[in-house]
């Protein structure tokens, strides 16, 4: 009886691991847009000869996809500035959801292709000098 508990306890966590993994997997014709936004510079005050700008992650902070005039989706990074939007194929611009920043640039375009993923890293400007 023993034997029996064991393997019913294996194959229920085999199946477990195999449900989990399929779930990490995107679904085949996914596509979208996944990355990261991070804002530079993150402070005011000159950039020194050798001075790397100071770069901070645009956490928590809502964006909006459109297509041409039409907003298509919205989508908010999270703390670490991470995001991840399912799109179908065609070109976007994704803007800071919030009424647009008087100073710097918080537009950004991307292409998305059937079936992939596009990957971006994007700066926006401050306007902070």
């Amino acid at each position: 009886m023993a034997q029996t508990s064991f393997s019913s306890i294996a194959a229920t966590l085999i199946a477990l691991a195999c449900m989990t993994a399929v779930a990490e997997t995107p679904a085949p014709g996914t596509s979208g847009i996944e990355g990261t936004i991070v804002v530079s510079p993150s402070r005011p005050g000159p950039i020194w000869k050798g001075e790397e700008p100071s770069v901070a992650p645009v956490g928590n902070t809502q964006f909006v996809v459109k297509a041409g005039d039409a907003t298509v989706k919205t989508f908010t990074t999270n703390g670490e500035g991470r995001f991840q939007v399912a799109l179908p194929p065609g070109h976007y611009v994704v803007l800071r959801e919030e009424a647009a920043p008087r100073v710097g640039n918080w537009r950004f375009e991307a292409n998305v292709i059937d079936g992939q993923i596009t990957k971006v890293n994007w700066t926006a400007d401050s306007g902070m000098r």
